[in-house]
C-alpha cells in the first residue's frame, strides 16, 4: 500500500529530495471507539481475575477464603452486565471500515456468554468448600491453593465469554487459548499424582489440535485474504479455482481445534482421564463451559466464515454427531459401577454423548437456508445440558466428600440424604429426557426436530437409538439411589454430617433452575425463536 507514496518521494527540479506525508486521507478512520458496555461481561471477569491475583498477595492467610467470595461476586457482576445488552439491536466494536467488526454482542453471543459465565459461577460455588479446605478421601480436593485457583478459573471464564462475541479468526484463536491455557493448570492443581498426568494428557492433545487449527487459519487467510468471518466467506466464495483445495483444507483443519474443545470423536480421548484426574469442580467446569466455548466457536466459523462450503461441513458434522453420540453412550454403557471414580467416568462419557446431540443442529444448519433456527436449537440444548450436568457433578461432589465416587457407593443414598438423592434422580431424568425431567425431553425434541427439518432423517434415527442406550445407564444409576443401603451403620455415619453451605447452595440453585425450566420450558425454548433477548 506504500508503493504509490514511496514513488512520490522523487527529486524536484532543483535536485533536492522532498518529504511527502505518509498520513492517510482520513486519520480519524484509524481511531477506534470502544463500546465499553458491549465488552463489559468478559472485561469484568478479567478485572475480577486481576483483583483476585493482587488481593492474594496482601491478604493474610486466615482471610484467604474471602478470595472465593470475590471471585463469585465478579462472575455475578459479569452476568449482570449482560442485562443492558438485551432487548435492543446488536452492539459491535473494534470495527474496520468495509471489512467488519471483531466483537459483536448479538443474540447468539449473549446466550453463550450467559452459559459460560453462569456455568463458571456455579463451578465457583461448587469449588468454595474445596479450595483451601481439608482433603477429601478420594483426593479430589487436597487443599487447592485459593489465589491461583480463583485467578485461573476467572481467566478461563474470560476467554469463554469472549469467544462467542468474536468475529474474526485471530480473536477466536486468542479467546480459545485464553479459555484453554488456565484450564490446563486448573487440572494440574490436584495434588494426588493424578492431576499432573491428566493435565499433561489434556495439554499435549490440546496443543496438537491448536497447532493444526492455526495451520488451517493460515490456509484460509491465504485463500480469502481476510480474517474477519464475513469477509472470509466472501473471499472463499470468489476465490480462484487454483486456491480451492487450499481453502477446503484450511476449513477442515480450522474445525479441528473447536472439535477438540467440544470433545467430538475422534478428539475425545482426553476426556475420561482428564475429568477423573482434575478436581471435581474443574471437571464440571470443563464439561459445560469448555464445551460451550468450543461449540460457539464451531458454530461461528461454520455458519459465517465457511458458509460457501455449507453442504460439505454439514455432512461432516452430521457424521461426527452420529459417531460421537454413539461412542460416548457405548463408552458410558461399558463402565463398571463398582470401580473407583466410575461416577466421574460415567459423567465424562455421558458428556461425550451429549456433545453428539449438540452437534446435530449445527449439522442441520449446513442444509438450511439461514441456519438461525438450528443455532437456536443448539443454544437451547446447551443451556439445558449446562444446568443439569453441573447439578449432577454437584451431587457427586457431595457424596464423594467421604464416600468416594464409584456409582455403587450411591446405593441407598435416598435413605441417607433424601433431597440429595431426589436432586440427582431429577438431573439424571433430565439428561435421559424422561418426565418429570420435562426440560430434558423438550431439549431432545428440539434437536430431533432440527435434524428432521433439515432432511437428516438417518441422523434422527441414530439419535433415537442413542437416547434408548443412554436410558439404560441413567436409569441403572438412578435405581441405586433407592436401593437398600449397604448397612445401617453407614447410613447413620453419613446422615449426621451436614453439607457445606456453598455445596448446598449449588445443589439448590441447579435443582431449582431445572425444576423451573421443566415447569416453564418456554423460557428456554424462546431461545430457538430468538425472542429471549
Amino acid at each position: 500500500m506504500l508503493g504509490p507514496q514511496l514513488a512520490a518521494l522523487g527529486p524536484h527540479s532543483t535536485g533536492q529530495p522532498t518529504v511527502t506525508s505518509l498520513a492517510v486521507a482520513d486519520p480519524g478512520s484509524l481511531i477506534q471507539s470502544v463500546d465499553w458496555v458491549a465488552i463489559a461481561p468478559p472485561l469484568i471477569a478479567a478485572l475480577a481475575a486481576l483483583a483476585v491475583l493482587v488481593t492474594d498477595l496482601f491478604l493474610p492467610a486466615r482471610h484467604r477464603k474471602l478470595l472465593g467470595a470475590l471471585a463469585v461476586g465478579g462472575l455475578a457482576l459479569a452476568l449482570l452486565a449482560l442485562l443492558p445488552l438485551t432487548g435492543g439491536s446488536p452492539r459491535s466494536t473494534f470495527c474496520v471500515r468495509d471489512t467488519g467488526c471483531s466483537y459483536v454482542a448479538d443474540h447468539f453471543a449473549l446466550v453463550f456468554q450467559l452459559l459460560a459465565l453462569g456455568g463458571a459461577l456455579i463451578a465457583a460455588l461448587l469449588s468454595m468448600h474445596t479450595v483451601d479446605g481439608p482433603a477429601s478421601d478420594d483426593g479430589s480436593a487436597a487443599g487447592l491453593p485459593g489465589g491461583e485457583y480463583w485467578f485461573l478459573l476467572l481467566s478461563s471464564a474470560t476467554g469463554a465469554a469472549l469467544l462467542p462475541a468474536s468475529r474474526d479468526l485471530a480473536t477466536l484463536v486468542v479467546a480459545l487459548e485464553v479459555a484453554s491455557l488456565p484450564a490446563f493448570a486448573l487440572v494440574a492443581l490436584r495434588r494426588d499424582g493424578r492431576g499432573a498426568e491428566a493435565a499433561l494428557k489434556f495439554f499435549l492433545s490440546s496443543v496438537t489440535a491448536t497447532a493444526v487449527m492455526l495451520l488451517g487459519v493460515g490456509f484460509v487467510y491465504a485463500a480469502s485474504g481476510s480474517l474477519h468471518l464475513g469477509a472470509v466467506a466472501e473471499g472463499l466464495a470468489h476465490a480462484p479455482a487454483q486456491l480451492g483445495p487450499l481453502a477446503e483444507a484450511g476449513a477442515v483443519l480450522t474445525l479441528v481445534g473447536f472439535a477438540f474443545k467440544v470433545a467430538a470423536v475422534p478428539f475425545h480421548f482426553w476426556v475420561p482421564d482428564t475429568y477423573v484426574g482434575a478436581p471435581l469442580p474443574v471437571a464440571g467446569y470443563l464439561s459445560v463451559v469448555g464445551k460451550a466455548a468450543g461449540l460457539s466457536g464451531l458454530a461461528l466459523v461454520t455458519t459465517i466464515a465457511f458458509r460457501p462450503y455449507a453442504h460439505t461441513w454439514g455432512l461432516v458434522l452430521a457424521v461426527l454427531a452420529a459417531v460421537t453420540m454413539t461412542v460416548g453412550n457405548v463408552g458410558a454403557l461399558r463402565q463398571r459401577f463398582d470401580t473407583r471414580y466410575s461416577a466421574v467416568r460415567l459423567l465424562a462419557w455421558s458428556s461425550v454423548g451429549q456433545a453428539g446431540y449438540l452437534l446435530v443442529p449445527l449439522a442441520a444448519a449446513g442444509y438450511a437456508r439461514t441456519g438461525a433456527d438450528s443455532l437456536g436449537a443448539t443454544a437451547a440444548y446447551a443451556l439445558i445440558y449446562g444446568v443439569v450436568n453441573l447439578g449432577a457433578f454437584a451431587v457427586v461432589a457431595a457424596v464423594g466428600r467421604r464416600a468416594g465416587t464409584s456409582v455403587d457407593e450411591f446405593r441407598g443414598l435416598f435413605a441417607r440424604r433424601r433431597w440429595t438423592a431426589l436432586a440427582l434422580a431429577f438431573f439424571l431424568l433430565c439428561l435421559a429426557g424422561l418426565p418429570p425431567g420435562v426440560i430434558g425431553l423438550f431439549g431432545k425434541v428440539v434437536v430431533f426436530r432440527a435434524a428432521v427439518d433439515a432432511g437428516l432423517g438417518w441422523l434422527a434415527v441414530v439419535m433415537a437409538v442413542n437416547v434408548v442406550i443412554a436410558l439404560y445407564y441413567y436409569l441403572l444409576w438412578m435405581a441405586r439411589l433407592f436401593a437398600p443401603a449397604p448397612s445401617q451403620d453407614a447410613v447413620t455415619a453419613v446422615a449426621e454430617r451436614r453439607l457445606p453451605a456453598s455445596l448446598t447452595a449449588t445443589l439448590g440453585l441447579t435443582a431449582s433452575v431445572a425444576v423451573v425450566l421443566s415447569v416453564a420450558p418456554q423460557l428456554v425454548l424462546q431461545v430457538v425463536g430468538g425472542t429471549l433477548f
